[in-house]
């Protein structure tokens, strides 16, 4: 199931969008206002101190202000660029190309939404990867670039093609302010779950195509539970997975929330990187 559930705007920019929970494939990007502190599914919640590189991608004019206008996760690899899934940034999503959004900006060194702490700073650009496919969600990313500059210790490394981090059975954590629950309970605080990085033949056995949506190794990556209970869910696009301290994935779809036989899929970023010429 692709992990986005779009809702309707209101205002002047509003748009139609298509609310697509029911549908085989949900992309994560962010539904409708949250009601309790406890996010992606089996997660803790922790400091934004010791994680700096985890944004929150927002605008209030789409979204509201009662969750800061979160819409979906990012991770800072640059003083001036973030990563997110190519998916938060489409007319399903948005209601308008993003370059029509007029307050997009992450929100960075702030762990709750509502606090006041960290800085707001408005998306300059936004581009999607070329070579990305809405129908199956291959190469889900997309980069930003901000108006004004992160220091370096928000920063995190990506990890390089071939990296000891991406190996079957490597402990991962994944990070967001999404649905804790799977049935629509949103967090307002930054909170973390830990994963495994899974062999691709998992994958490819809980996602061969079909309604259920087909795993692409090539540019894809999966991460779960082997028992269930620890995953990513609505409202976690676009952040970050983190493999000994390296950005291995960022939340992209999956099947159901925290799920044993359906783990979370994630786009590679090492891959999607290098076919961009690893140019941010």
């Amino acid at each position: 199931m692709r992990r986005t559930i779009a809702r309707a705007l209101t205002g002047p920019l509003a748009a139609p969008l298509a609310l697509v929970a029911a549908a085989a494939l949900v992309p994560l990007a962010q539904p409708a206002p949250a009601s309790a502190d406890s996010v992606v599914i089996g997660g803790r919640p922790v400091r934004s101190v010791d994680s700096p590189w985890v944004v929150a991608v927002s605008s209030r004019d789409r979204f509201g202000g009662m969750r800061a206008g979160q819409f979906c996760g990012g991770v800072v690899v640059a003083p001036t660029k973030v990563l997110t899934a190519a998916h938060c940034l489409s007319r399903e999503v948005l209601g308008a190309p993003p370059e029509q959004v007029r307050d997009l900006h992450v929100i960075a060194g702030r762990e709750q939404l509502l606090g006041s702490g960290g800085q707001e700073i408005p998306v300059q650009d936004a581009k999607v990867a070329p070579t990305y496919d809405p129908r199956t969600n291959s190469a889900d990313l997309a980069v930003l670039t901000l108006s004004k500059a992160l220091p370096a210790s928000h920063v995190i490394r990506t990890a390089s093609q071939g990296d000891t981090a991406y190996r079957t059975g490597a402990a991962a954590e994944v990070y967001g302010w999404g649905d804790t629950t799977g049935a629509g309970t949103y967090a307002y605080a930054l909170r973390a779950a830990p994963v495994q990085v899974l062999a691709d033949d998992v994958c490819a056995r809980a996602y061969p195509g079909g309604v259920g949506g087909r795993y692409e190794p090539s540019t894809m990556l999966c991460a779960g539970d082997e028992k269930g209970g620890h995953d990513a869910c609505q409202g976690d696009s676009g952040g970050p997975l983190v493999a000994g301290g390296r950005l291995i994935g960022l939340v992209s779809w999956g099947s159901g929330c925290g799920r044993a036989d359906s783990p979370g899929v994630y786009t590679r970023v090492s891959a999607v990187l290098r076919s961009m010429g690893d140019r941010l």
